[in-house]
């Protein structure tokens, strides 16, 4: 089956041009001039590569590549603008993760070599997935034993999370992510004694600061490891709260990316149905009322809502 390569820009000769210059190619060329459309066929479809201009009406660019991250974090993504200032080059590579950047107009063999380098680096990406996916499953199981208490805490946090995130129609893709952060969100304890994770009593002020380090300390692990944007958010982000007060960086509300977000809740629910050092654990009845009672404050309320209504254990 051929890959889909999407190019996306509000001058239609240039779509033409494109889809001349790619025909014959080794892949699906499909075009579009409606940023929003694009991103709803990148949600809905398996892009291999997208292809955006930056200037364009209802959405720019770099908005679109930004969202496209978020519904389908696998795919290639390359910029292309006739407007090649130094600020939008950085946002586009670093805010963004562009692959590429290629000023307009552009030549018909630097995009097909451009085009051919993402299709190589988004084979490779699907390959090592398809070959982490067990090891990936193993590490967390070996975190895990660090503190017996917890075990098939990660499978059950995914299981959950993955649920809210099909409630959401995210992609399978991004799906899949969502389930390797979760297994992995917790990576970091590993590095936190064992007598601060299995204390049967209240951490002391510094042992809760010493705590509070995993995040930062897992989601190095995973950058290290070349782990997905959305994998590393997970990991860093999942003890932010939605009304600002949580760590490691304190993010509010939609500024927490929402695979965080949707990690966090699943992660509360298990956390207090489940047997802790300190305490036992809450009934599934008490553990549900506790995390409706956190929408706004912990929790954002419409995911607290969508994971009572699709994610309740039976």
């Amino acid at each position: 089956m051929l890959e889909t390569v999407l190019f996306v820009d509000d001058d239609r000769a240039i779509l033409e041009f494109a889809e001349e210059v790619f025909r014959d190619k080794g892949c699906n060329v499909v075009t579009m001039n409606d940023p929003v459309a694009a991103l709803r066929y990148i949600g809905q479809e398996k892009v291999a590569v997208l292809v955006s201009d930056n200037n364009m009406p209802v959405m720019g660019g770099l908005e679109l590549i930004e969202k496209a991250n978020t519904v389908s974090p696998e795919t290639v993504k390359i910029m292309m603008t006739a407007y090649a200032d130094l600020s939008v080059t950085l946002c586009a590579i670093n805010k963004c993760q562009v692959f590429k950047f290629i000023p307009k107009p552009w030549e018909p063999r630097e995009m097909l070599n451009t085009v051919k380098d993402a299709l190589r680096r988004y084979r490779t990406l699907q390959i090592m997935h398809r070959e982490n996916e067990d090891v990936l499953h193993s590490l967390a199981q070996t975190i895990e034993l660090k503190d017996s208490q917890t075990r098939g805490h990660c499978d059950r946090v995914a299981s959950y999370a993955v649920q809210i995130a099909k409630a959401l129609c995210l992609s399978t893709d991004m799906q899949r992510e969502i389930k390797y952060g979760s297994w992995l969100h917790d990576c970091g304890k590993i590095g936190v004694p064992e007598h601060v994770l299995n204390a049967g009593r209240k951490l002391d002020a510094s042992e809760y600061e010493l705590m509070k380090n995993h995040s930062s300390w897992g989601a190095d692990v995973a950058r290290k490891a070349n782990l997905s944007e959305v994998v590393i958010n997970i990991i860093l982000y999942h003890h932010e709260r939605f009304d600002g007060a949580g760590y490691p960086c304190g993010l509010r509300g939609e500024d927490i990316p929402i695979e965080s977000r949707i990690v966090s809740v699943a992660d509360v629910y298990d956390a207090l149905s489940s047997d802790r050092p300190y305490r036992p654990r809450f009934s599934q009845e008490e553990a549900l009322e506790l995390v409706i009672s956190m929408k706004g404050k912990e929790l954002e309320p419409a995911l607290v809502d969508l994971f009572v209504t699709c994610c309740q254990p039976s």
